[in-house]
């Protein structure tokens, strides 16, 4: 029963990742920006509830995964850009059905005490009114498909993970 319910899961992700997408490859929208920021309180699970940050903050993380280092949530969970996106305009382009399989980051962006951001963080208020964090002018996202915390599902021709250098301290990025 598990393995069926994960098959499933895999085949949803995949055609909700390939419905929001072209099969064009952009070029990183983040050559050369560093990004060292600690856990938070996010929720535990990917879904457009637990995207909120307590306080309407989102707390930003490093966590070491298969493609390297990457910003994740305060849970752990990564976190995309999505190509389609245009830098520093005040609106998403995910919307309606996209937004089944990628959750918008919300609250205003923060790095822990003590972290430097090489990136500027801000945010975008989106027609219901929800505040997404942005990330050097792209909204933010994370992906139904990413079950666990250091899962990068969603990574592909036009969602993106945002990669991070090896932060200094081994307590600053997860590895759960």
């Amino acid at each position: 029963m598990r393995h069926r319910l994960r098959a499933a899961s895999a085949v949803l992700g995949t055609l909700l990742l390939a419905g929001c997408g072209t099969s064009t490859v952009p070029g990183s929208a983040y050559h050369g920006v560093v990004v060292n920021a600690l856990s938070s309180k996010a929720a535990a699970a990917p879904s457009s509830a637990s995207s909120a940050a307590s306080a309407g903050r989102a707390v930003l993380s490093v966590r070491r995964t298969s493609l390297g280092y990457v910003l994740a949530n305060g849970s752990g969970f990564t976190i995309y850009w999505f190509a389609r996106d245009h830098r520093d305009s005040a609106r998403s382009a995910c919307t309606g059905r996209c937004l089944q399989a990628w959750f918008p980051v919300t609250g205003r962006p923060v790095a822990a005490k003590g972290v430097t951001l090489d990136a500027v963080l801000g945010t975008i208020t989106r027609p219901s009114g929800l505040v997404q964090a942005t990330y050097d002018g792209y909204p933010l996202y994370t992906f139904a498909s990413d079950t666990a915390p250091g899962q990068v599902n969603g990574n592909g021709s036009v969602w993106h993970v945002i990669r991070e250098k090896a932060p200094a301290s081994s307590a600053a990025a997860s590895s759960w």
